[in-house]
């Protein structure tokens, strides 16, 4: 793995995973990734995609941005250039964590999107959130269940109920929005 934070982030999955005493096959049957594919992850020999890392962090009952925090380590501050930024190997996906925690209610999450690129996310990855997205630059396609809102600048879309979602910038331009993430009551 090429830097500080994919070697932090294979220490905290395994960690997540060892808290909630799970196996790397109990991991595997409820996230749907092979067991071989997360101990290459928690070794630090492959690094994982955005979409495997929702599906990950989905099954451990966390969010992205809490599997990051937990890699770096809790703030109550942080400035511009300290924030957490992560890319996605596979897509260039850059996912920077806005909040300095993801202990409290709200998690705010900036994400630049790369031109032609299409993510896909389980609706178990948000069962637990309730989620707004903002765009901020460019266009987005984003597919909640059935349903494709057509997003620009300025326009903002609250999720419903957990479904499978598909965020799919169609243009030439890369496009940025920010997610606003809230913990759902019980």
């Amino acid at each position: 793995m090429p830097d500080e934070l994919s070697a932090s982030l294979a220490t905290a999955l395994r960690d997540a995973r060892q808290d909630r005493d799970l196996s790397a096959n109990a991991l595997a049957d409820r996230s749907g990734v092979s067991r071989a594919m997360i101990g290459k992850i928690e070794r630090g020999e492959a690094q994982p995609t955005a979409v495997l890392l929702g599906r990950l962090t989905a099954a451990l009952g966390m969010t992205l941005s809490e599997l990051i925090a937990r890699a770096e380590g809790e703030r109550r501050f942080v400035r511009a250039e300290e924030q957490v930024v992560w890319t996605d190997p596979e897509t260039g996906y850059i996912r920077r964590a806005l909040s300095p925690t993801t202990t409290g209610p709200l998690e705010l999450v900036e994400v630049e999107l790369p031109a032609g690129t299409r993510i896909a996310f389980p609706a178990d990855a948000y069962t637990f959130k309730h989620q707004q997205l903002w765009m901020l630059d460019g266009q987005l396609h984003f597919t909640d269940g059935d349903v494709t809102h057509a997003l620009e600048r300025g326009d903002c879309l609250e999720l419903g109920p957990p479904a499978p979602t598909v965020f799919h910038n169609r243009t030439p331009k890369t496009c940025r929005y920010l997610v606003a993430l809230a913990k759902r009551r019980s």
